[in-house]
């Protein structure tokens, strides 16, 4: 485990088991708005930003992007155990920060305030704490720092970029929905379609209609959302994933759908945009997080109101 800091159990939540939990590690600026604070460590320094933080201990802070994500994440656990009081499959939601646990408390306050359901709080002095994501069982990590998220992408974990933004997603279902190339799919389409054009892509798609794409950054992380959600029917899910891709709605969709049945991997709803704003959609979608890789999308997913994250290509 984290040696070089330190683990704080959250003596609120009953701990999950790694090896049978899907386990989310969130840092501490995308549960929290910290962007000040962080402005703070990099103009003054660590010492500084550490007695910043003690002294303000006890003082809120107010919610980032992802909190509104870990409240419907706790909606899941409910509805899980609701339905069986034994089940061990639960989500499990993790702190993973490079603060000290000095200055972390304030993390711990705000988030036990807050009845946020994070089981442990991990502080680790290093730079690269993604480290340590395999010895918790990560199996997604969101990170306001592109290193973080490239670091961790380079180890074989589901990562995202989480831009800071105001979130009013529902908060009745877990709602997330993922791009397609370079996403769910690996970039090979976008690949061709870079080299030979719409036309060229188009037709690469086509002869390999049958052939599934290769798996993306996050394919592993909806795979095992994917089968928590296939606990509960249709109509009673707590859980609510979509698909909205550029592809086009005619030969281009059929590999993509061809792909997720091949998986064995349901999504309740797929958008076929045809190049179209993906914005608009994603308003009336509403989901806690959009995972895109094309920060032109982000900014249009934001513009609308959708909080978004960045998976980054070449890292």
């Amino acid at each position: 485990m984290a040696q070089a800091g330190a683990v704080v159990l959250n003596p609120d939540v009953v701990q999950k088991d790694p090896r049978e939990a899907l386990v989310i590690a969130v840092t501490a600026r995308a549960i929290f708005d910290l962007e000040a604070e962080h402005q703070l460590f990099l103009a003054q320094g660590t010492e500084e930003y550490i007695k910043h933080q003690t002294a303000r201990a006890k003082e809120p802070l107010r919610p980032g992007t992802a909190f509104p994500f870990i409240q419907a994440v706790q909606l899941v656990n409910q509805r899980l155990l609701e339905r069986d009081p034994e089940e061990r499959g639960l989500l499990d939601v993790i702190v993973l920060s490079n603060n000290s646990p000095e200055a972390g408390s304030r993390i711990i306050h705000c988030a036990r305030q807050a009845g946020l359901e994070i089981s442990k709080f991990c502080f680790v002095r290093e730079n690269d704490s993604t480290q340590y994501l395999r010895d918790h069982n990560v199996r997604l990590f969101l990170s306001a720092d592109k290193t973080d998220v490239c670091n961790a992408l380079r180890r074989g974990v589901p990562a995202a970029l989480i831009f800071q933004q105001e979130v009013q997603a529902p908060s009745t279902q877990l709602r997330l929905a993922f791009d397609g190339d370079a996403v769910l799919f690996s970039d090979e389409t976008d690949r061709v379609f870079q080299e030979r054009g719409l036309p060229g892509a188009v037709q690469y798609e086509k002869v390999l209609e049958a052939v599934p794409i290769g798996e993306g950054p996050m394919k592993a992380f909806a795979m095992q959302l994917g089968r928590l959600r296939e606990k509960f029917s249709e109509d009673e899910s707590p859980v609510r994933t979509y698909l909205v891709t550029a592809r086009s709605e005619g030969g281009m969709s059929l590999r993509a759908l061809n792909t997720l049945r091949a998986w064995g991997l349901h999504l309740d709803e797929t958008f076929f945009m045809d190049g179209a704003p993906k914005g608009p959609t994603l308003a009336q979608i509403r989901p806690h997080i959009f995972f895109d890789d094309s920060l032109h999308n982000i900014q249009g997913a934001q513009d609308a109101g959708v909080p978004s994250a960045l998976v980054p290509r070449g890292c």
